[in-house]
């Protein structure tokens, strides 16, 4: 169902995105490079900081529309926009999404206010897993809705898709544990455009738009592919198998190629423990299926409820084997896709790579940032290594944050709350600055008008130098 509130007011506003924004879920065409900007490569509580302002939880990140910050947020069981001045970090306004459920989702790795907003510089989309797209002008003031029945996602982990655009379109990537689809919305009206249907369970991943040949393509990682879709019409124009089993990054166009990196536990890196492994460490024999009581003395203790898929209290050896064999089935491996308007590799890579922060191109890399943390650098064109698997010192050892980078240096966020700055293009992860903030930093940062915002569980901080 949908609700369209038009007004007109859209047709008057005048604002458009400027050098400099960061319009979108890793900045301009979700690479996460803003190349031209100079934030701040010291930083920290005592320097260099513009403003810090308490902020509701959430895990989306900002974007920055000349002086507003926007980002999603979950705070008293209510769903969120919310945009803050850039100038001094001051609240501007809050829009409820008034949704009448909110998704399930994981307590302490998720979040139903996952998703990072997108805008044209006039209005700004929302996603949220419980209620769909929600388009304010930048004032606050709702244009249109359209609503999008609650996701329930692979063992209730919660929603991860962001919304992008392209040609007027609002496009989004909705993979679930059923009734997938991708979306094409009308970015002016909120009217439906087209809808594909996918047979593909949950994913993540934000999707991106490559120019492929005359084509421009919407390329939507989900569980075991890769998909390219007409981004105009919607209609799928190839496909690419044997890829991760959960998708969780998004791809980067570099120059005329696509590159993206898939990894998630399964495959032939990973083996998942037995059934009888962690009946044994939860002590659990007697009774041949995990209790929640016992899965708390074993790694498998947060994931627990995700995982108790009919909500029994218990985890059975069937349901184990179910979860070992979805995982198996993937196959992890970084690759290239050359232009051309046909599927053609150009090279693929299997060391190193990332589970949830999205790898980044910068000037001629593909840089892998992995939990450790350690580092995969290779040659963006060729795929051959730089370096691999090499320890990044003074960075945060688990990381959900994707690495954002501009005027030579890398910028890293850990959930310890770390946040480090790393020189681009040496022959080794080589980082110059590192500070820990009070809280962990779960959300990718934006550079925008040589500022670094980052977004804590607790705080929107504002970096700048000092002139």
């Amino acid at each position: 169902m949908m609700r369209i509130v038009l007004s007109l007011c859209v047709l008057s506003l005048s604002t458009s995105l400027s050098a400099g924004d960061w319009p979108q879920f890793r900045g301009p065409g979700g690479s996460g490079v803003a190349d031209d900007q100079k934030p701040p490569v010291k930083f920290g509580p005592k320097e260099n900081l513009a403003w810090k302002v308490a902020v509701p939880p959430g895990a989306s990140s900002p974007i920055v529309v000349g002086e507003k910050i926007i980002f999603t947020a979950f705070e008293n069981d209510k769903l969120f926009t919310i945009c803050y001045s850039a100038t001094d970090g001051k609240e501007l306004w809050r829009a409820d999404a008034k949704a009448k459920q909110i998704e399930p989702f994981h307590p302490i790795h998720g979040s139903p206010a996952a998703s990072t907003p997108v805008s044209d510089g006039k209005r700004v989309v929302s996603y949220f897993g419980s209620c769909g797209l929600i388009c304010h002008d930048l004032e606050g003031k709702e244009l249109w809705k359209f609503e999008l029945p609650m996701a329930v996602t692979n063992n209730e982990f919660g929603t991860g898709t962001s919304p992008i655009l392209a040609d007027g379109l609002v496009l989004l990537a909705r993979d679930l544990s059923k009734d997938s689809a991708v979306y094409g919305i009308d970015l002016a009206t909120g009217s439906q455009k087209w809808k594909t249907d996918r047979k593909v369970p949950t994913a993540y991943s934000t999707p991106v738009v490559w120019a492929d040949g005359e084509k421009k393509v919407l390329v939507v990682p989900g569980a075991l592919s890769l998909t390219g879709y007409d981004a105009q019409t919607g209609k799928e124009v190839w496909a690419l198998d044997k890829m991760s089993a959960v998708a969780c990054t998004t791809p980067v166009v570099y120059k005329d190629t696509l590159v993206h990196s898939s990894w998630a536990p399964g495959g032939a890196d990973f083996k998942l423990p037995t059934f009888d492994d962690i009946l044994k460490g939860a002590g659990d024999e007697k009774l041949g299926h995990i209790t929640k009581a016992g899965a708390a003395k074993t790694p498998f203790k947060d994931f627990f409820d995700n995982n108790d898929l009919n909500k029994d209290g218990k985890i059975t050896r069937e349901e184990w084997d179910t979860l070992a064999k979805t995982l198996a089935g993937g196959q992890n491996r970084a690759v290239a896709l050359k232009a051309g308007g046909k599927l053609e590799l150009a090279w693929s890579y299997t060391k190193g790579l990332p589970y949830v922060p999205s790898p980044i191109v910068y000037r001629d890399r593909f840089y892998l940032l992995k939990d450790g943390p350690q580092m995969t650098c290779l040659d963006a064109k060729t795929g051959k290594p730089v370096f691999e698997g090499e320890r990044v010192n003074k960075a945060g050892p688990m990381v959900y944050a994707s690495p954002v980078a501009a005027n030579g240096h890398i910028y890293l966020s850990g959930l310890d709350g770390t946040v480090a700055v790393m020189v681009a293009g040496e022959d080794a992860p080589d980082v110059i600055h590192a500070v820990k903030l009070g809280e962990p930093v779960r959300a990718t940062p934006a550079i925008a008008h040589d500022t670094l915002y980052v977004r804590s569980d607790k705080f929107l901080y504002a970096f700048k130098a000092t002139k």
